[in-house]
């Protein structure tokens, strides 16, 4: 039996930044069906799943093609596509949805401005009516934001119908992620009984250790708070006597380097992790 799976394909243009957010009864669906390039698109690959259809989604995203475009070549090129679920965005905002006759019900999915959600052995359509509305409802927000909403609203309405396993949450935008690189968010839920509550928390570190503080938020670090930064440190084991190296030292070690930049202010996280640390 093919694995039932929920999904959404989903850009922010504003942002510039594309992604996919899905949920199986399968183990590691994250290995298999998100797919994701900046500036290009997202694919999600389902049901009886052809992994090929995502890099040649891509392929064919980046060539030019629309969203319906690729839909309609790739399905055209394959005969088991009876089985088969699909769903893009491409770098326009243009998206599509394709469920072939010969999935399980319930099956089918639906389209909107910039997002396709698709799913397939579900308990009903509320599902996929459920994810859209939760991201239509975020408009405004981050796009894994959105696309995490778009997940729990899916199961807290039905969901599944053989149950949960795995979860993945992935994003892509131009230089967006760690040294620069394009993967914004990459997060998987292999085999867990609550996949979708699993993916919440791991994006709750994710946001700890890679997001970033507006800068208006930012502390200056004055005497007094200079003073308190240093005691901390030095009972961390960090008093080389270069607060900058020292806090350096210290974020890199619990992996908060992304948010430190010398010491004449201090993000509130990371100042909220060293009390934290020494506290224990």
């Amino acid at each position: 039996m093919p694995p039932s799976t929920y999904s959404i394909v989903a850009c922010d243009l504003e942002r510039r930044e594309w992604g996919v957010a899905v949920q199986s009864r399968f183990l590691a669906v994250g290995a298999l069906a998100p797919w994701v390039q900046a500036e290009v698109g997202a694919v999600a690959t389902q049901a009886w799943l052809n992994v090929g259809w995502g890099r040649e989604g891509l392929a064919l995203l980046a060539g030019g093609a629309s969203a319906e475009e690729a839909v309609a070549r790739l399905t055209a090129a394959d005969e088991g596509r009876a089985q088969r679920q699909l769903g893009v965005v491409d770098a326009r905002g243009g998206s599509a949805s394709f469920t072939g006759e010969g999935c399980l019900a319930w099956a089918g999915g639906r389209t909107g401005d910039g997002y396709a959600v698709q799913g397939n052995i579900l308990v009903s359509r509320d599902t996929v009516d459920a994810m859209a509305a939760a991201f239509e409802g975020g408009s405004g927000l981050p796009l894994a934001e959105r696309l995490l909403r778009a997940l729990e609203a899916g199961q807290a309405a039905g969901g599944d119908r053989r149950g949960q396993q795995s979860a993945a949450l992935v994003v892509a935008a131009r230089g967006a992620g760690y040294g620069g690189s394009d993967v914004a968010v990459d997060l998987r839920v292999d085999d867990h009984a609550a996949p979708v509550a699993e993916l919440r928390r791991l994006f709750g570190l994710h946001a700890l250790y890679f997001g970033a503080t507006p800068e208006d938020e930012w502390v200056a670090v004055g005497s007094e708070l200079e003073r308190e930064l240093r005691e901390r440190l030095a009972r961390l084991g960090y008093a080389g006597g270069d607060l900058a190296a020292d806090l350096e030292a210290w974020a890199g070690f619990v992996n908060l380097e992304e948010r430190v930049r010398g010491a004449a202010r201090i993000d509130p996280v990371v100042l909220a992790e060293l009390r934290k640390e020494d506290a224990t």
